[in-house]
This record gives structure tokens, sequence and C-alpha cells, in this order.
């Protein structure tokens, strides 16, 4: 890892950074995803990777107070604090206030108001939803018949990389052969190249990153424990949201009828269901029905309200497998909830991700080296799912039968055109595409993916359509 750790500084310059465990440890007690990490590490690390340990903890001390319960006390005592933090915005349409919540510092809605100034200087970080921003707050004391309440008086946006440049990105890109620029992207998901078994191994592992990268692309994934499924979808983008168990509700999801507020799937690029196997919804026939429109079109009717989002979900459940890492059951949604054993359901996500074919974390994977910072990694991850050129690519070298399914067709070219971006981001003119290299890394996986669903669907609904075979795609004679 060396040599290309040193290769990706080199090639990266101010966007890489140096991943030692050992400068992490500081965060111990602290529940802060990878792009907060790697963000504050790097304010605080010398070119030659040495930390500022003290300065860091400092800054930690200050803006990010491990005793999260005394921000209030302190705020009410006349403190003003300068706070790096999630939070939560809500537009409160009877009392007409833009509230907010930190939920981490425990600090309700009903406790806060965000002044109309800074609602007009930023009004596309300061609408409703999860939020991570530097914010200075302030204990207004109750006057005149009004309560208390803790204002916003100031607010920075967090966002490190102001100016992504994609141009950037595909430029660096070019620098790596395939192998290489493979392990640059497990190392910037902070893991160790080494220590994967085989290159189909991390393949597997970098196919997680499918629907970070490209809009409404739909995926389960079913691994044993301890594969990383929480930590890659739950710690590596501020633009994923995971549900981690527990009960699920419309209000929660999709559409609050009281508050007359978007869910979180309004805000996200992607949503996960992690620990799928426990997980409940409060009205599992009104989720389903959502789903089955919202997968199927990017949109859906609440009520009198059209919902409409170019978010992804992704099913994370764990599964029980034999001696030699398989499935013991072919029926892998079997104790999962029953929306899912209806193949009209399982029919509208896109792939499989075979999570057992990857390897248990051990301190072995932990990588420690030079890797892209966790910020620009997710942001270009984000902003590349917009880019339009490489589906047009992707339309141009695939051979599509005339009688395919229209589902199969559309979640083959989805999952084709992400790997394309995710592994020939460099690549924007067909002109340049190695043929073979495309059959082999974006057409064939995606193939491959939409037919374990296929076969899934079978499984469940015995006797169906879904017994029929994936007509054969190919590549277009060019």
């Amino acid at each position: 890892m060396n040599d290309l750790g040193e290769k990706i500084k080199q090639v990266f310059g101010s966007v890489a950074v140096y991943k030692d465990p050992k400068n992490y440890e500081a965060f111990n007690g602290y529940n802060l995803p990878s792009f907060i990490k790697d963000y504050i590490v790097s304010k605080h690390i010398a070119p030659d990777g040495t930390l500022r340990g003290d300065a860091m903890l400092q800054f930690l001390g200050e803006h990010i107070p491990q005793e999260t319960n005394s921000v209030k006390s302190r705020l009410m005592r006349g403190e003003v604090m300068t706070l790096l933090t999630r939070f939560i915005v809500s537009t409160n349409l009877h009392s007409n206030r833009v509230q907010f919540s930190i939920p981490d510092m425990g600090i309700n809605y009903g406790e806060t108001e965000i002044p109309h100034h800074l609602i007009v200087q930023y009004p596309n970080d300061l609408i409703d939803g999860e939020r991570w921003g530097i914010m200075k707050l302030v204990y207004i004391p109750p006057s005149d018949g009004n309560s208390g309440h803790v204002e916003m008086i100031d607010f920075r946006p967090f966002r490190p990389i102001e100016n992504m440049d994609l141009d950037y990105y595909r430029q660096c890109r070019r620098q790596f052969s395939l192998d290489e620029w493979i392990d640059v992207l497990i190392s910037a998901m902070e893991y160790n190249p080494k220590a994967f078994a085989s290159k189909t191994q991390k393949l597997e592992f970098l196919t997680r990153l499918l629907p970070f990268i490209e809009p409404r692309l739909n995926m389960v994934e079913f691994a044993h424990m301890g594969t990383g499924k929480s930590y890659v979808f739950g710690q590596l983008s501020k633009y994923v949201w995971l549900v981690s168990g527990g009960k699920v509700s419309r209000a929660k999801l999709i559409y609050d009828k009281a508050k007359q507020v978007p869910g979180i799937m309004r805000y996200y690029d992607l949503v996960g269901f992690d620990e799928l196997q426990s997980i409940t919804f409060s009205d599992p026939a009104e989720i389903q029905a959502f789903l089955k429109n919202f997968l199927e079109y990017g949109k859906a009717t609440v009520d009198n309200y059209e919902f409409m989002s170019q978010c992804g979900l992704i099913l994370l459940g764990n599964i029980d497998l034999d001696g030699e890492n398989n499935p013991l059951d072919e029926n892998y949604f079997k104790k999962m909830p029953d929306i899912f054993h209806e193949a009209a359901t399982l029919d509208r996500f896109h792939g499989m991700i075979e999570g057992w074919r990857l390897p248990r974390i051990d301190s072995s994977m932990v990588l420690k080296g030079w890797t892209l910072n966790a910020e620009f990694f997710s942001e270009t991850l984000h902003r590349m799912r917009t880019e339009s050129v490489y589906v047009d690519v992707v339309n141009q070298l695939v051979d599509m039968p005339k009688k395919i399914d229209e589902r199969h067709k559309k979640a083959v070219v989805r999952m084709a055109t992400a790997y394309y971006k995710l592994l020939f981001p460099h690549l924007v003119d067909i002109k340049l595409v190695n043929v073979e290299d495309f059959d082999t890394y974006c057409l064939q996986p995606a193939i491959r993916r939409r037919d374990i669903i296929r076969q899934q669907c079978d499984i469940n609904d015995t006797g169906s359509t879904y017994l029929k075979p994936i007509p054969t795609i190919k590549i277009k004679s060019i």
C-alpha cells in the first residue's frame, strides 16, 4: 500500500489524507462519520502526516463537546457556542418560524429558532431536512411573554470541498491502471486493499458504491455479520441515510401528513434499511404500495401530495451461511419483512450484492496510509450521479434484445452505467472505451446481479414469468 499511497498523495495533492488509526483514537466516544473525522484531521495534520494532537483535542473540546448534555446548560449561563454538528431543520407554518434540532446534544425543535436573515443568506442549506454545519448559538432569555429559546446567530454550511472539479478527478484517474484504481477506491472506503483475498472480492466490495454514484439505483445486499455493511453505508457520505432496525413509518420515510413535510427519502441520494430482518413497518400495506410506485417511477402520491425524488434504496440483511459461506436457504428473503416476499415488489430492485463472498473485517483490513479525503470522495460520487455522458456511452455500447423485459433492461443499464462511472470515469468518449474491459467489469456483473433478483422473484412466485432467463445482452459491433 505504501507505493500506491505515495502515488495517491502525489496525484491528488490537497484532497489526499493520511489515514493512521492512531490519529483517529481521539475520536473514541464521539459519534462522528468519516467525512467529519477526515475534515478535522486534515485541519491538524502536517505535510509529513504528523498529527498536531493537542490542537485537534482543543478543537474537539470547543466545537464538538463530548459532554453533549452540558451544551444547553452552558448556553443558558450566557456562553456563545460555535458547534460543528449534525442538525435537522423544520419549518413551522403555524408559528411562521424556522426551527432546528440537534439530537446529539438534546436540543429540540420547540426551543430553537433560525432568524430570517440566515434563511435568506443560505436558502439552499437551511431548508427542511438533516444537515451538517458550523453554527454559532446563543440563548435568548424569556421576555414580553415569549419563551426563552436557543437562536442560531451565525452559520456556515459544512462544505470543505467548495469547488468540485470533476475534470480534475478524471485527469487523476488517467494516471492509474485499472488494478491500481480498484485499490484507490478500496482505500477511499478506508480499507486496506492488500487484505482482500482476490480481485473478485475487491470488486464485490466496490459494488456497494454503485447506488452512491447512480440515481434511483435500488439494490439488496445479504451478508454475514461483520463485513462492514453498516460502516460503508452509514459513515462515508452525508448524502446517505441509514435506518438501523426498529419501526419505520410513512411519516419518517415518505411524508408527514400532520407536519406537511417530506420524509427522509426526499433529501438523500440513498436510504438504507440496515438489519432488514429486524425492521417493522407501522403500516406495511401503505409502505409497500408506495414502494411499488416510487421504485418504478421515482414518484408516488400520498393523499394529495406528489412525492418525487432521485433517492435510491438499499436493503441490508444478515443471512445464514453454510460451511462454505454460501446461503443456507435458496430463498434469501425468507426471514425478511413480509412486504419483500412479493415478487412484484422484489422485481423493482435492480440487483443483488453477494455480501456472503466478502470477508469479515479484522485489524488487517484497517487502512494505514495516504488515500482520498472522505468528503472529497463522497462529494465526487454525489456529483457523478447527474453526469449523463456515461449512460449515453453505455447505450451506444450495449445491444439489447428487442423483446427484453423493460425492468431487466433498465436494471442492467443502470448498474452497467454505475460501474462505468466508478471504474472508468475518465472515458467520456466511446472512442476511448476498451470494449473488452467494459464487458468484463461493467456489463457482465450488471447482468449477473439482475439475474439473482430474477431468480429470487421466481422463488417467491413459483410458476411465474420470472422463470424465463434474461435474454442475451451483448456488446454492439462498433
